[in-house]
């Protein structure tokens, strides 16, 4: 079996339009966090991670496109763009192409919206991006709550592994909307100031919304600089509940236990893990990570820094991940004060220069829904 890589990449954020804006920041410990006051989509005052609205539209003229698009689909269609030009690949039968997303277009469901309520069905998400770019194939799309990211990318690996695809596309995003926002309100899950994941005087979680994009390659002669090898990856449902998920982590167990049986690895050097901030999912972690031996390896959370940015999630932590493998240094999981989770695990409180060559992506979402990779550099 080839080895399969993720590679090219690019982040449509609060930050900016490309991934080296957004590393930046994280190195530098800025939160794009901010307290919004929008009484149309939440009564009260709310922190989220947002994109500007304007820069959007300025950034989406540079694709000559006359034609009207969501907020969202310029947000992806941006991402993707700069992802398939840094590849150079030409758009051919084995270039597939996978969406990753919770809600898609739900705002096209608001009364105000100026757009055909129809474009809210995932199927029209995904031709609309088939269409701009001109892929052959179909694209997949995947929306399994806030795994979606990240299993993308290991189903990509799946579908070169057995030879459907030499190369394959991930782009995954999602918005920060009434629709999400009361959703996770009603759970009382939001909390009313910047997340702390980890930390006893946490609250819940804070909505962001981004795109990101990559490619998975078999193709190891164009590589992008950070490029890592995907070495393991599995998924598992262990159907706890609807949106709690199983107290004894049993389902984020079962994928980081086969994933490294995949990988053929000894050593995982940081773990880059799902980390809401809400009660339930941290504790959860922290006995999963325990159960697996994993509870000194160092591990962050992003979600300060974005926010939970649901379907897109896993594929933004992954492309942070493979950054901080190439530049050696441990992000800080920013909020985190002091330990709140029963089980000892080895939260990483200040960015740090360190010698890393592997390490694991977890998520885990509603309905039970768990996944895993494994990353390293290629030939460490």
């Amino acid at each position: 079996m080839s080895k399969v890589y993720l590679s090219y990449n690019t982040i449509v954020s609060s930050f900016g339009f490309d991934s080296g804006t957004a590393i930046q920041n994280v190195k530098n410990g800025v939160s794009g966090l901010q307290l919004i006051s929008n009484e149309r989509i939440l009564p009260e005052p709310f922190y989220a991670s947002v994109i500007d609205r304007e820069k959007l539209q300025v950034e989406f003229k540079n694709l000559n496109s006359n034609e009207n698009y969501t907020d969202l689909e310029q947000m992806l269609l941006i991402s993707l763009g700069k992802t398939i030009k840094k590849s150079q690949l030409k758009i051919t039968d084995r270039v597939g192409l996978i969406i990753s997303t919770t809600k898609g277009n739900i705002d096209v469901l608001e009364a105000d919206s100026p757009f055909q309520q129809k474009r809210a069905y995932l199927s029209e998400l995904a031709k609309v991006i088939k269409n701009f770019f001109g892929f052959v194939t179909e694209p997949l799309v995947l929306s399994n709550a806030c795994i979606s990211g990240i299993l993308a990318v290991a189903v990509a690996k799946r579908l070169i592994d057995q030879g459907r695809f030499d190369h394959v596309f991930v782009v995954g995003g999602d918005l920060v909307t009434q629709f999400i926002l009361s959703g996770f309100n009603s759970f009382q899950a939001l909390s009313n100031e910047p997340c702390r994941p980890y930390c006893k005087t946490r609250s819940g979680i804070n909505i962001g919304e981004v795109a990101a994009s990559a490619l998975v390659t078999k193709d190891s002669t164009d590589l992008a600089d950070e490029a890592v090898e995907i070495c393991g990856e599995a998924s598992c449902n262990d159907a706890n509940h609807i949106s709690g998920p199983s107290r004894t982590g049993e389902g984020l167990f079962r994928s980081v236990q086969s994933a490294i049986k995949q990988a053929n690895l000894k050593n995982i050097d940081y773990i880059s893990a799902h980390g809401t901030a809400t009660t339930f999912n941290d504790e959860m972690e922290a006995i999963a990570f325990n159960r697996l031996g994993l509870q000194n390896v160092p591990l962050n959370s992003l979600k300060g820094y974005f926010g939970h940015t649901l379907g897109a999630s896993g594929l933004l932590e992954a492309i942070v991940g493979m950054h901080s493998l190439h530049q050696n240094t441990l992000f800080a999981t920013k909020g985190f004060k002091e330990l709140g989770v029963s089980q000892p695990i080895n939260i990483i409180k200040e960015t740090k220069s360190n010698k890393i060559a592997t390490f694991l992506k977890t998520a885990s979402g509603f309905g039970g829904c768990n996944a895993a990779v494994i990353f390293q550099k290629p030939y460490s």
